[in-house]
């Protein structure tokens, strides 16, 4: 086989990884093919560049790129601590990102959500890069109308459940309004990391990170997988859960967050979910040091990969023995 560059491009195949310089070649997302054709694909990877919501710094709507980027490396070995190459058994493909008209605001989140389920319709499970988080909303939606009341596990410094007049776009009260139409089964829900204060919890079960520090990341998961049950789970991991340690490229940092190894605990120790979508936001490139944020958002979104691909393997090997 020629190995070459620009296999993003080139390659026709869904599946194995290929041999290709980690500094040079088309930076799609773990240098999968970009490909609109979903045909057999198992898992999308979509971005949505849109920071108009932001209530600080901006700037996240350059973070699908810089996370692009920062996938690379990850591209190139067996993941860890698997040991397997994930894509020996998922399809993947880098959709692109999805097109918005930023100056018309109100097109913005119909065009995500009509994006979005065209994916969900294929039956392939959607991947997205933002973004500030105000894009979880729509992709929320989505997934709601080919799954029903979905299962939220919410990684993040904020609540995002500030109440507004039902109308405004920003990235501080989408769950408060998803919560308030019945697309978030609240019952089933679980916030972590959370360090801001909110008069209501709107019925969430919210697991704070000075809780994880004094109880471990394991108890905190132990809590959202046993609160999420069977139900179809949506995980939306806003970078700023991350201490500004560890992702300082965000739009609104909260000092005393989650160190990276925890997130990354966190994706890992939802293998036993239903697991129908994820989305990784609030990646702010101008705000970055030396890619800090963007390889830990990159690693997250490949992490969770990896446990559909396990899950996968676990179904196979399930029917295999029947």
């Amino acid at each position: 086989m020629k190995v070459g560059t620009d296999q993003a491009f080139t390659k026709d195949r869904r599946r194995g990884r290929w041999l290709e310089m980690t500094y040079g070649g088309a930076l799609s997302f773990l240098r999968r093919v970009y490909s609109r054709d979903l045909e057999g694909v198992d898992v999308a990877v979509m971005g949505v560049p849109f920071d108009n919501a932001v209530t600080y710094r901006p700037g996240t709507r350059l973070g699908p790129r810089a996370i692009r980027e920062a996938s690379v490396q990850l591209a190139e070995l067996k993941a860890f601590p698997w040991g397997f190459d994930p894509f020996d058994t998922l399809r993947v493909v880098d959709f692109g990102d999805v097109m918005l008209d930023p100056h018309h605001p109100e097109t913005v989140q119909p065009a995500i959500q009509d994006q979005a389920a065209e994916i969900i319709a294929s039956g392939a499970k959607l991947l997205t890069l933002g973004g500030d988080h105000s894009i979880s909303y729509p992709l929320i939606k989505a997934h709601a109308e080919a799954h029903g009341p979905v299962a939220l596990i919410q990684v993040d410094a904020h609540c995002d459940t500030w109440e507004d007049d039902g109308t405004s776009i920003d990235h501080g009260t989408m769950f408060a309004r998803a919560a308030a139409e019945g697309v978030i089964d609240v019952s089933r829900s679980t916030q972590i990391g959370l360090r801001t204060y909110n008069d209501s919890d709107h019925g969430f079960e919210i697991i704070t990170s000075p809780w994880i520090h004094r109880n471990g990341i394991a108890a905190a998961i132990d809590v959202a997988v046993a609160r999420a049950g069977d139900a179809p789970v949506y995980l939306s991991f806003d970078i700023d859960g991350l201490d500004p340690a560890y992702a300082p490229g965000t739009g609104t940092p909260v000092a005393g967050g989650l160190a990276s190894w925890q997130g990354l605990e966190i994706v890992r120790g939802l293998s036993a979910l239903n697991l129908i979508g994820m989305d990784v936001v609030e990646v702010s490139p101008p705000y970055d040091h030396a890619e800090i944020t963007a390889i830990a958002a990159a690693t997250l979104a490949h992490d969770w990969l990896c446990v559909l691909a396990a899950q996968a393997g676990a179904k196979e090997a399930r029917i295999g023995r029947t």
